[in-house]
């Protein structure tokens, strides 16, 4: 707990919190993740030298706060963020003058194993689509939103806490463009196509009225009782239309995001435009999905070739 230690840390925390809050604009969920690893890596210096005091942050320090997690059974990939996590702890201590020097200046951390992500095949994302339609076809208005949640996530890519954020002015039907508000509070706009605008214009003219409340405000998606769809709502969904695709991996939102973007690659998209589409900040993030589409070439040149 954060009261455990004593006021003069804890105020670092608070002032960090704020900072990656309102300096940053970093969502919730990541203010609450990286306070939580600067308070362990304080906790973790406390217990170190007894005090908890930033004058005793040193690499070492850092270094072996990293062998605890390590030791603790942390994945690479956990490694690699909490050292990520540090580092922008210990830069903003320097820059706000709570420390002479950052320590992690030379500090690395085991590289993170990129695994390929899940992805649907053409048809299995076509057959979901066509099982997310057959289910809505007696207006049932949860059907009629799930069918939407899952048409808009395949046609524009966009994460689920996006989706969920959606107002009803966010949508321009006529040029069948959704404005989304991604991390870091950037805003881009990301098209869709005819099936997602049909979806639209049946949820918006018969589901959304039968669930709207005092409580919608403008959310463009809403829950049974008439608040804004919170993105688990969005995951159940997702999960059982899947269920009923034969063959089909068990994925979630991301799962829809990585199959449009791969299904774009395949389908000749330039890489800049899916990364623009999906609001990757950096390309490096976007190049796994050729990753993808070269495992799958691969796959089929090894069953179908007479010499692979």
């Amino acid at each position: 707990m954060v009261d455990a230690l004593p006021p003069t840390v804890t105020v670092h925390l608070e002032d960090y919190s704020e900072h990656l809050t309102l300096g940053c604009g970093f969502s919730a969920h990541t203010v609450r993740a990286y306070v939580r690893d600067a308070e362990s890596l304080l906790r973790h210096l406390a217990d170190a030298d007894g005090s908890a005091s930033l004058d005793a942050l040193d690499l070492r320090v850092l270094r072996s706060w990293l062998a605890k997690q390590a030791r603790d059974g942390s994945a690479r990939t956990s490694m690699a963020r909490r050292t990520s996590s540090a580092r922008t702890f210990t830069a903003w201590l320097q820059r706000s003058g709570r420390i002479a020097t950052d320590p992690s200046l030379r500090l690395s951390a085991p590289r993170a194993r990129r695994t390929l992500p899940g992805v649907l095949k053409q048809n299995q994302a076509a057959e979901a689509m066509s099982w997310a339609e057959l289910g809505a076809r007696e207006l049932d208005p949860i059907a009629v939103r799930d069918r939407l949640v899952m048409e808009m996530l395949y046609a524009t890519g966009i994460r689920v806490s996006e989706l969920c954020g959606l107002d009803v002015d966010d949508v321009d039907s006529e040029r069948r463009v959704v404005r989304v508000v991604g991390k870091g509070n950037k805003e881009r706009s990301a098209p869709y196509g005819d099936p997602a605008s049909q979806a639209l214009d049946v949820w918006t003219t018969y589901g959304r009225p039968s669930l709207v409340s005092e409580r919608s405000g403008s959310a463009l998606f809403l829950g049974r009782r008439g608040g804004r769809l919170d993105p688990r709502q969005a995951r159940t969904a997702v999960h059982d239309v899947l269920a009923s695709v034969p063959g089909a991996p068990d994925l979630g939102p991301h799962g829809l995001r990585h199959s449009a973007a791969t299904h774009l690659l395949e389908g000749g998209a330039d890489l800049r435009v899916v990364q623009e589409l999906l609001g990757h900040s950096s390309l490096a993030t976007t190049q796994i999905y050729t990753h993808v589409s070269v495992d799958r070439l691969r796959a089929v040149h090894d069953r179908a070739h007479p010499r692979a």
